[in-house]
């Protein structure tokens, strides 16, 4: 039997998680995203080769009887893990058998275009979509989807799972040189978001070999872009920082956090000792309140 569970990782943006991989064998995927750090592979409409809902219980139950620490039990692939054909009833399973951890599961979305992938989605604690590009032509050079996944229809679905899903939604986007990273695409992707109302948005660019000869953006373009997403919270995971550490007064923060919300990343990352004493006392006050928002918190005047 091959490995199915992996870990416990450390992500950048969950904490502790264990990998459970539904596609351990081959890649399988309805996108061939360009930054894919798997290799390049025609996308499929479902997974043809599978582990059985028995042994992967089997491997994650070994995984929480061994009391190794962990905080997600992530549902990942070789590919797209909502193409896992007995997906209903495996979140069913594992829901049973999770004790105190929240499922998790990395997709690229299209799922909520099938209604039996959509309903297992709805039981999942926290769901993770990515969303590159609110342009159709644009996504298509970067996601490489299969050609009966429509866009325009895609977010239509992702906008009625999120008024239905009583989890967390998180949204990603990879930004990608000369396709994606442009002020315009932005504006587009937050038109979207506003829509979508995800619990917040993490933003990245390539950092691991990718599957075609594309290239990542700079660390400041990322945070320019950044931005430009006003309409949800944003996330850049903490290796997306450099530069100095900024003295802020307290009206500056109050006005900084009046317009955009601050990840644990910008305080850890972009805040001097003297700024975050000023943030504490600002708590203490009343000033400002701390959200987490999928395991991420977030400071916001109130």
């Amino acid at each position: 039997m091959n490995k199915i569970t992996f870990g416990p990782i450390s992500s950048r943006r969950f904490g502790l998680s264990l990998g459970v991989d539904l596609s351990p064998n081959q890649k399988q995927c309805n996108f061939d995203c360009v930054y894919c750090e798997l290799q390049a592979a025609k996308p499929v409409e479902k997974s043809l080769v599978y582990p059985k809902i028995q042994d992967i219980l089997e491997q994650v139950k070994q995984a929480l009887s061994s009391n190794v620490k962990f905080e997600f039990l992530t549902l990942t692939a070789n590919g797209e893990p909502s193409l896992y054909p007995h997906l209903k009833e495996l979140v069913c399973e594992l829901n049973k058998i999770k004790q105190d951890k929240k499922l998790l599961i990395l997709s690229n979305g299209s799922g909520v275009l099938n209604s039996d992938i959509f309903d297992a989605l709805m039981d999942i604690d926290v769901v993770k979509f990515s969303l590159d590009s609110a342009k159709e032509k644009t996504f298509y050079r970067i996601d490489r989807a299969l050609k009966q996944i429509k866009l325009e229809i895609m977010i239509e679905k992702m906008i009625i799972f999120r008024k239905k899903f009583l989890g967390e939604l998180i949204m990603e986007v990879l930004i990608v040189q000369g396709l994606n990273d442009s002020k315009e695409e932005m504006l587009a992707l937050n038109e979207v978001f506003d829509k979508i109302k995800p619990s917040r948005v993490d933003f990245s660019t390539i950092d691991r070999p990718p599957a075609y000869p594309v290239k990542g953006i700079s660390l400041e373009k990322l945070e320019e872009l950044s931005m430009y997403i006003t309409s949800v919270p944003v996330v850049l995971a903490k290796h997306y920082y450099k530069g100095e550490k900024i003295d802020f007064n307290t009206q500056e923060l109050l006005k900084m956090l009046q317009l955009r919300a601050q990840s644990e990343f910008d305080i850890e990352n972009k805040f001097s000792q003297y700024s975050k004493e000023v943030l504490e006392k600002l708590i203490k006050e009343q000033k400002v309140v701390v959200k987490n928002l999928a395991g991420v918190n977030f400071y916001k005047k109130i």
